[in-house]
């Protein structure tokens, strides 16, 4: 497996159970009262740090265990990468929109952090999801 592939992976696993851990505390913490009216502050900034903590700690982990393909990237590889960031960047401007519209709209921070965290989600998650199709059954062609 190649290494860009390898942190493609770790970044789709991390960015799922980061979000998730991020929806059952702030859910759990809810109860019965309004999921907008629940602290989030907190949870948000520390989901986000753990994740980017163990997308780099999992990343030095596994280039240590496979040394002998860390490092090496050619055309292909680049090519991967801009498809995979490039396509996963569409759902950063939706969600940049949607956040707009709401604060026009003045919907509670709480929606607009969301909103944004989320876009944050699916961005990484489905640049990922192209970069290992792509690693998997090459680029598509144009």
């Amino acid at each position: 497996m190649a290494p860009e592939e390898r942190r493609a992976w770790i970044m789709a696993v991390v960015s799922v159970c980061a979000y998730g851990t991020y929806v059952v505390i702030i859910l759990g913490r809810a109860g019965g009262a309004p999921v907008a009216e629940v602290p989030y502050g907190a949870a948000l900034l520390w989901s986000i740090g753990g994740a980017i903590a163990t997308t780099i700690a999992l990343d030095i982990a596994l280039s240590v265990v496979f040394r002998r393909d860390a490092g090496k990237k050619d055309q292909r590889d680049r090519e991967i990468r801009q498809y995979g960031d490039y396509a996963g960047q569409w759902c950063l401007v939706l969600g940049a929109v949607a956040a707009l519209l709401m604060a026009l709209a003045e919907v509670d921070h709480f929606w607009i952090a969301n909103v944004i965290y989320l876009a944050f989600v699916l961005s990484s998650v489905l640049g990922s999801a192209l970069k290992i199709v792509a690693y998997r059954r090459g680029l598509p062609a144009w």
